[in-house]
Order: structure tokens, then sequence, then C-alpha cells
């Protein structure tokens, strides 16, 4: 009796302890479930490499440790959308949230707000896509608006996302300009709600970042009056991570990092069916998605964390002490490259070769209307074919030539592609301004300034894209 009532005993406390999680020497580990908060921007383009295309294509999963002391871990991946940066910092701060993709601004800002927390900082560890000349965010008017820039707009109603990265960059235009606090009213606006408003002249003007700028006038109801690229800073959005949760379980930022390199490498092998796909996932019209990310878009994929970006960061910073939104923050120690370099160094990369570089990938191919291969990109042009392929072309006056001749064939186009003569940033064609002449090449751009500097200086006319169509042509 008295041995079997030890049996019991004996057995009965293993139990427990097992059922506690402790562990005995000898004995296995009870399973455990690792909960993964990552806040994403589902339709801010820039971020479609370090949130939607891994959640949809399940790429983290495939790169989650699966041996070792996560031999029997259980993941718990919860994936939160949100439309702008600072209710991603809300979720981080409040322990829901260990991965944040945001914005320039909003990032300083989710380091600013983590380093007052006792628990746990935040660390900038990747870069999800880039612009150096600053183009991405901008400011659109109703397309039958009267106003053509930011000084237009004196006395009117301007919304934009407060906190969001193009309220950095109102406020930087505002600054350099020398404009009062009070030039415009400025109001806080959800990209959804201003649209909307814009669209039923509810408001004066809509700032806002990737990819509205584009996506408004691109629906048909928006112009641009003011880009990025104006405030001369480059302008980003990158992932943050908990350093707490970091600093325990490293192995699985390299997982995260790894998928957001598997992520870049699935958008270039195929950008054609990377932009329909992320168009199907986030409501983004495909042409919008490619004029950011396909070849030669106006923004870069590219992880590494270049030095013009973090002084941009920098910069970021100073924008906001001068507005008084902001107290000291040093950005030095808040990015951290370990991580990334060391999934770099995992797959045999050379990390210092990639941060050393700003290259894009590029158009190429022939010219199948001017019988010429593509030899200068950036001077090139895209025309996509409804319900087929997206075609290359040599010049913006082949480009145009060859749109009218589909035209005259009867042969739907979806959207033609060119680039601003002067700054390289890719446009969609219909919507530029035109400079032609006797002694000017034909020439897009992006601002109605720019085209009518360039034609003062060569000696051209602006004209519509209906008689830069006519122009090419002839």
């Amino acid at each position: 009796m008295m041995g079997s009532w030890k049996k019991r005993c004996a057995v009965s406390a293993a139990a427990l302890i097992a059922a506690a999680g402790i562990g005995l020497p000898g004995a296995a580990a009870a399973a455990e479930t690792l909960t993964i908060g990552v806040g994403t921007q589902d339709t801010t383009t820039n971020t479609a490499t370090t949130g939607v295309v891994i959640r949809e294509l399940k790429l983290f999963e495939k790169r989650l440790p699966r041996d070792g002391r996560y031999k029997d871990v259980t993941y718990d991946l919860q994936w939160q959308n949100f439309t702008s940066g600072p209710p991603v910092t809300n979720g981080m701060m409040a322990g829901k949230l260990h991965f944040g993709g945001m914005g320039d601004y909003p990032l300083v800002v989710n380091g600013y707000t983590f380093q007052n927390n006792s628990e746990s900082k935040s660390q900038l560890i990747a870069i999800a896509a880039y612009n150096l000349a600053g183009s991405g965010n901008g400011v659109v008017v109703n397309k039958d608006s009267p106003y053509f820039s930011l000084q237009d707009l004196k006395g009117k109603v301007v919304s934009v996302p407060f906190g969001s990265a193009a309220h950095g960059m109102m406020l930087k235009a505002m600054r350099d300009a020398g404009l009062p606090n009070d030039f415009f009213t400025l109001v806080s606006q959800s990209p959804e709600v201003g649209a909307t408003n814009l669209r039923e002249n509810k408001i004066d003007a809509h700032a806002d970042f990737v990819p509205f700028a584009e996506l408004l006038p691109f629906r048909g109801f928006a112009r641009k009056v003011f880009d990025g690229l104006q405030t001369n800073l480059p302008t980003f959005h990158g992932v943050v991570v908990r350093t707490d949760f970091a600093e325990k379980h490293p192995e699985v930022v390299d997982a995260y990092l790894q998928a957001v390199l598997d992520a870049e490498a699935w958008v270039k092998e195929d950008p054609k069916r990377a932009a329909e796909m992320i168009s199907k996932w986030t409501g983004t019209d495909k042409e919008v998605v490619y004029i950011f990310l396909g070849p030669g878009g106006i923004m870069t994929i590219d992880p590494t964390l270049k030095q013009p970006l973090i002084d941009a960061a920098k910069e970021d910073v100073k924008v906001l002490q001068g507005l008084g939104r902001m107290k000291e923050f040093d950005v030095g120690p808040w990015v951290n490259d370990k991580f990334i370099r060391a999934a770099f160094k995992e797959r045999g990369l050379d990390y210092d070769e990639r941060l050393a570089s700003t290259a894009n990938y590029e158009v190429k191919g022939e010219d199948a209307f001017c019988k010429k291969p593509v030899t200068e990109p950036r001077k090139a042009g895209e025309i996509w074919i409804k319900d087929g392929d997206i075609q290359p072309f040599s010049s913006a006056a082949c480009t145009l030539a060859a749109f009218s001749d589909f035209r005259a064939k009867g042969v739907a186009v979806n959207v033609a592609y060119v680039f601003d003569a002067g700054r390289g940033i890719k446009l969609f064609a219909d919507k530029a301004f035109y400079v032609t002449g006797d002694d000017a090449e034909l020439a897009p751009f992006m601002l109605k300034a720019d085209a009518e500097a360039y034609a003062a200086k060569s000696g051209g006319k602006v004209v519509s894209f209906e008689d830069a169509l006519a122009a090419a042509k002839g």
C-alpha cells in the first residue's frame, strides 16, 4: 500500500509540473505558443514587401525557425492593418505589435515615443522602399480646380492625415517656403475621407502619402500641384521592431527579414504579376502599384539602411523640433543594421555593396514601334495593353506615337508611362505636361512650372497630352 501511494504521488507531482510548464532534467519541455504581432499598411504601396506580400504569400511562416529552442513552438501570427503610421506605434507601445511598418516621419516619432518606455525601445531594422528625390508624397486638387501650386492655396482648406509622412512633408514645405502656420487651414482626414471630400469639392486640396497622390489623379478626379521632391528631402518607409522582442527572439527577426528579401525578389521577378496581385489584395489599381514598384518605379525597393535615408530622418527630427512637436531624439542609436546585415550574410549577399548602390531595376527591352532597343531607361516609356503585356519604348516620343497607333487600330490600352525629362520620375503619360517645338525634343514633366521653365529655355511650348500625341504622331 505504501509503495502504491508513493507511486501515485510521484505521478501526480510530475503531472502538475508538466502542466505548469516546468522543465525537468531529461523531460520534454511543454509546448509554447509564440504570438507575433505585425502592424502593416496594406494600401500604402511602399510597404508592400514588408507587409501585404509577406502575409498573402505566407513568406514569414516559411522562414520561421522550427528547430532548436523553437522545435515545439506554435506560432500565432497576428497581422493588423492600418491606414497610417501613428496607430501602428500605439499598438507597439501597448505590446500588441512587435514589428511595425510606416513612413519616415511616423518612424522617427515611433523611436522618440519609445525612448522613454521603461519596458522596451524600438529600432529601425530595415527599409521597405524609398525615393531619394522625395517623390511619393504629394498634394492634389480637384481636376477642375484653378490652383496649380501651394501658394495658390492661401486661405484654403487642405486636409492631410495628421502624424503621417505626408503631414511631415507639408510641415517642411511650409517651413521652406516661409509660409505662416495659418497660410491655409490644415485639417486631419484619412486618405479615404480626404479623397471623397476632394471629389465632392468639400475641401480645396488633399495632401497624402503613397499611393494617393498618384491614385486620385489616375482615377480621374484629381490633379497634382505639389510633389514631395520639391522638399529636397528623401522619403522612405521602413520597419521598426520592439527591442525586448528582438533581443529575446533574434531568430524570428531574421525570419521576418528573410521574408522581406523573398518579397522583394518576388516583385522584381515579375512586376506585372506583382502589380496585379497587390491590386487584388489591397484594392489599389494595378497600374498605380506598377508606377511605384515596377521597373524604373517611383520607389526603389531596397531593405538596406542607407546613409542618405538616415540623414533624412535626422532632418525630419529637426523639422518636428522646430515646430515644437518633438524634443531631443538621437537617430543614430535608433538605427540598427545588425539584423539586416546578418540576413544578407545568411543568403551569401554582399550587404555593403548593396548599401552603396542607389540603382533601381529599370525598363529594358526592344521598342517594337521605333525598331530599336531601350538604351536610356529614364527617357523611355511603357504601354500596358488591356488584357495584355506591358511593352517598352525607347523614348517619350516613341511611346506616344505607339499610343496613337494603338488607338487608330482599336487596341485598348490600360495606361501609358513616361519619365519626367528633368527629374527622371515615372509618370502617367496622360497626366504629364509636355513641351514640344521645332527645336525642342518632346519632353514630359510632372509639374507645370518645370514644363514652363523648359519651354522658355528651349523655345518650345507647353502642350496637352492630346497635342503631344499629335506631335509625336507627326
